[in-house]
């Protein structure tokens, strides 16, 4: 139960909307209410340590969540307490705090407070809030993202093995997570060559009468044509379950057993084969780095603090082997210690992602109790949370700190790097001040087809791909090819979206400067739409190839004024080079992803009624989806499974328009 105590205040209401919690299922509705009469003005309302006192005759010592706002309703800072009075009452002493938090109370204009029935509620529920709001006086993680796992597909006789991201709705038994597509796909390179498993669509799969190249290289084993056996395949994938578990010692000696077995037979093709699979399995291995034998499952969790700045390193160690690991760059305040901002990464970064059973840090946590239990809830099942002082686990955390300190040292220089670029920008593009944030803007299609635009985002920390932007061209009467109408459309929804997430234009959201690929035609089709939204007052660059469609010729259109160019050696022409290409490359992977999602595409998919089995069957009756396209009533009624009723539907699907 959450319980809302008081709130914004009564002068410049805000409505927040009900809020629901995924893990503890409720629900709450803030209120508008303030301790002062109604009748006071915000000038008469006190602010900073007054303002913080006039709340604690409201407050008893139940835990919750407690959040500060400025003057204009804005969310500052969000804080959880096992004593809601005691933690209010330390802000509403005038001394004692740190520069931080000291400014932070002298913005303060009023709180709201949420109570809730146990300290690890308070704990949850301030993590969610950070995430939703993002106050500027919290510790915030920033690129927050989910990471791949390898997934071996339950829902088919011969199942596939594949590289898995996101949700996981499909059925199956999943591996990770990783710390990187690359890890993964390096894992799957070397176990497609120990295990054979396939790696081809279900549809691929049932269409196929003759085996693939992956056969012919010894990288499948060729059930979708019956080279291999249905209990021997079962159990290859009982093996490769094996590994990615841990247990790796069998499978090893088994196949050396094979091998010496085939080479006493003479038979040295199937011997050398069996060789080429445990070499497979020891680079596997090997590309995995330290492989703790002491530590099973676990997450190394590594802090450096340095300048203002802080990176966290995490390792992802799962079945005693090392799959990879990724760096933070959480946005931290110049005081904060590295208790507050491990506890603040802890809690934001396992909100959407599965906990392992044990989590090594390399600095202790404030309310260390409170996350484990947190944690546990989550998981299902106990998750320790320490901090190891010898052995195994110490240099475990060493190594991960190693990274962390070179990571943010590489940072903090390119970040000087950066910041020298956009001031570059500013004065090459007649800006007032340097861009917080640039967003470029390209198309991709062939002739028109699987057309998709594409916009990336660049700032101070260099590319922001946790803010790119993918669209699908919708338009129906563009011609196709039309590059202006695409980039129209394009813009169109990007404006439309800005407005309504981000009106005020206070939650970073707006670019402070857009370039678009393309010359005087592009510049005048976007500067059409940003009048039509009213949104003017960002700047607006073309950048056109120039003469020769030559890097290094590029010429720069701006509405109103005559085109120009930069010197071939400047810098900030490279920087734009660099953002342009950055753009063009995430335009035509978006495309390209389009077209063979199109190109893999079975007609019988969208046919309702016809699932896998019956799919089967019709592929094994006609050979293939254009063949049933064409089949008569009474052939489709002929194949097994496939009853009048679907046979009908089955032919209208292909038919209808005929």
């Amino acid at each position: 139960m959450v319980d809302v105590i008081c709130l914004v205040p009564d002068c410049q209401p805000v409505q927040p909307t009900p809020w629901n919690h995924p893990q503890l299922g409720y629900t709450f509705h803030p209120m508008t209410q303030h301790p002062d009469s109604p009748d006071d003005s915000q000038q008469n309302r006190p602010t900073g340590h007054a303002c913080v006192q006039s709340y604690l005759p409201l407050l008893d010592s139940s835990p919750g969540v407690y959040r500060m706002l400025d003057a204009e309703s804005r969310v500052l800072y969000v804080g959880k307490a096992r004593n809601l009075k005691a933690r209010v009452s330390n802000y509403a002493r005038p001394m004692g705090h740190s520069p931080r938090i000291a400014r932070m109370i002298s913005e303060t204009a009023s709180m709201m407070f949420l109570t809730t029935r146990t300290e690890t509620e308070a704990l949850l529920l301030e993590q969610n809030l950070i995430k939703q709001l993002k106050p500027k006086f919290n510790v915030l993680l920033r690129d927050d993202k989910s990471f791949p796992n390898i997934l071996v597909t339950g829902d088919h006789p011969y199942p596939m093995i594949k590289k898995h991201r996101g949700a996981k709705k499909e059925k199956g038994s999943y591996y990770g997570p990783f710390a990187s597509a690359g890890a993964v796909n390096r894992t799957l390179n070397q176990l497609q060559k120990v295990f054979l498993l396939r790696n081809c669509s279900d549809s691929m799969f049932d269409t196929r009468t003759r085996p693939c190249l992956q056969y012919q290289i010894k990288r499948c084993s060729g059930p979708c044509v019956g080279k291999i056996s249905e209990p021997d395949y079962a159990h290859t994938v009982k093996e490769a379950e094996d590994f990615l578990s841990g247990r790796t010692t069998q499978i090893q000696e088994t196949l050396a057993a094979q091998m010496a077995e085939a080479s006493e037979a003479m038979e040295f093709e199937r011997a050398a084969a069996l060789r080429d699979r445990i070499r497979a399995l020891t680079q596997v291995q090997t590309n995995q780095g330290i492989n703790p034998r002491g530590v099973a499952e676990a997450d190394i969790i590594a802090l450096h603090m340095e300048g203002g700045q802080a990176c966290v390193q995490v390792f992802f160690i799962r079945a005693n082997q090392n799959w990879g690991n990724q760096d933070f760059y959480p946005r931290v305040g110049a005081d904060v210690d590295e208790a507050e901002v491990l506890e603040a990464f802890i809690g934001q970064f396992y909100d959407t992602k599965e906990p392992p059973r044990m989590l090594l840090l390399s600095h202790d946590i404030e309310d260390r109790d409170l996350m484990e239990e947190a944690l546990s809830q989550k998981l299902g099942r106990k998750v320790e949370i320490a901090v190891p002082q010898r052995g195994e686990k110490v240099e475990l955390i060493e190594g991960a700190t190693r990274n962390a300190r070179e990571s943010l040292g590489r940072k903090m220089s390119e970040s000087a790097t950066q910041t020298k670029l956009l001031r570059g920008v500013a004065e090459a593009f007649g800006l007032d001040t340097p861009p917080e944030r640039i967003e470029v803007y390209d198309n991709s299609h062939i002739q028109g087809t699987n057309a998709v635009g594409a916009m990336i985002a660049a700032g101070p920390d260099g590319f922001m791909k946790n803010q790119y932007r993918k669209y699908n061209i919708k338009g129906e009467d563009l011609t196709p090819g039309d590059d202006f109408g695409m980039m129209k459309e394009v813009l169109t929804r990007r404006f439309k979206r800005l407005l309504k997430d981000d009106p005020d234009r206070d939650k970073g959201l707006w670019p402070d400067l857009l370039l678009i690929d393309g010359g005087a035609g592009q510049v005048s089709a976007v500067a059409e739409i940003m009048r039509e939204y009213g949104v003017e007052d960002v700047p607006m660059v073309g950048v056109a190839k120039g003469v020769d469609r030559d890097h290094g010729k590029e010429e720069f259109y701006r509405t109103g004024q005559r085109p120009f160019a930069l010197q071939r050696n400047d810098p900030v022409l490279y920087f734009v080079q660099r953002m342009r290409d950055e753009a063009h490359r995430f335009a035509i992977g978006t495309h390209r992803a389009k077209r063979a999602k199109s190109m893999a595409a079975n007609p019988l998919d969208d046919i309702a009624g016809v699932g896998a089995s019956r799919k089967r069957a019709l592929l094994a009756h006609f050979g293939s989806a254009k063949a049933v396209s064409r089949a008569n009533l009474a052939d489709l009624k002929a194949v097994e499974g496939v009853s009048a009723a679907l046979a009908e539907r089955i032919y209208a699907h292909f038919h209808e328009n005929g």
